[in-house]
């Protein structure tokens, strides 16, 4: 009897213990959690996120002074979060970060538009571009992927509240019909996606100054692989197959593009290279040339006419469908039994 309850003892020990195991990482997290759930990546004086700084009393300061017009899924953030403090939980068992997790879930699901499935950049500041539809820099593609683990209980997702599982679902297939609507169309043939669209028209819309109206093939390739984590529609196989047949048409053969550095600064090169396949970072949104934006809003078709600090300040090429079209896709025609092009 006694070795049972030494036993028992030991055991709600355990568990105690387990709840109170603190992530340094997930801690710091609590922290910047903005009060709407989401967080930013900048603090009110503009300076970036670092979770590796200590937490100085001056750095507390500026976190507590941080409103939530700073909550964004851009460059990461929030995703990074929500992802980091599930993991946390995963091996701790503290509570505090499930918590955290789910409220950063509901601010995703709060900031996609209920009309169209799509994500703003920021919520609820809608200042400048911030409102529009953004699958720059993966932004829609990451909350969305977010909410697909929750709803399917993927990656550690399986211990989110039932009720955000379901509430996760709706969305998920809210920004499937979005992406599909969003998908830029030539002459009625499907190609890929711009970065940013108009929140209520759905058509590609300008952003920065030199982030024109243009087909986004980095972004691209991101959308077409949560599509293809999806269950398989005709809608869906037709924008698939649309997209690669895109990228395979647009490939930059013979070219390379290279990053150096040259006295602590960056110098991007597009250089002849017969074994190399690229693709530009934007397109011509009507004739699929390479274009390319400036500082001032002007759009050039010539790389080396680009003023050279935003030559050398942007990455303009990348061999961002190599993997999609030599292993991704093949992977997921034989798996889905579905025919090529």
């Amino acid at each position: 009897m006694k070795t049972k309850l030494y036993l028992l003892t030991l055991g709600l020990a355990a568990v105690n213990f387990s709840a109170q195991t603190k992530d340094t990482l997930a801690e710091k997290m609590l922290i910047y959690q903005l009060p709407i759930g989401g967080w930013g990546k900048q603090l009110e004086d503009k300076s970036v996120v670092n979770y590796n700084l200590p937490l100085s009393k001056e750095l507390l300061r500026k976190i507590k002074a941080t409103g939530d017009d700073h909550a964004t899924i851009d460059n990461n953030a929030t995703s990074r979060e929500i992802n980091a403090l599930i993991k946390a939980y995963s091996v701790t068992k503290n509570p505090e970060y499930l918590k955290s997790a789910e409220k950063g879930i509901s601010y995703l699901l709060q900031m996609q538009y209920k009309n169209n499935g799509g994500f703003p950049q920021y919520y609820p500041n809608k200042g400048l571009y911030r409102k529009q539809i953004t699958y720059n820099d993966n932004a829609m593609i990451n909350a969305l992927t977010v909410l697909y683990n929750v709803a399917e209980g993927k990656n550690g997702f399986d211990v989110v509240d039932a009720k955000l599982k379901e509430k996760s679902k709706t969305a998920v297939q809210k920004g499937i019909e979005c992406i599909l609507k969003t998908q830029v169309l030539q002459k009625n043939i499907p190609a890929i996606w711009g970065d940013q669209y108009n929140e209520e028209t759905l058509q590609p819309d300008k952003a920065r100054a030199f982030e024109p109206v243009s087909l986004a093939t980095a972004e691209s390739v991101g959308i077409v692989r949560f599509l293809m984590m999806q269950p398989v529609t005709p809608e869906i196989e037709k924008s698939v197959k649309s997209a690669i047949k895109w990228f395979r048409q647009n490939k930059i053969e013979g070219y390379s593009y290279e990053v150096s550095k040259v006295n602590g600064k960056a110098v991007r090169t597009l250089a002849e290279d017969k074994n190399s396949v690229i693709w530009a970072r934007f397109y011509d949104i009507n004739n699929n040339k390479p274009l390319f934006g400036d500082r001032d809003g002007s759009v050039k078709y010539n790389y080396y006419e680009v003023s050279e600090e935003r030559r050398n300040g942007y990455s303009w090429y990348g061999d961002y469908a190599e993997k999609l079209l030599g292993k991704e896709y093949p992977k997921w025609l034989e798996k889905n039994s579905i025919s090529d092009l």
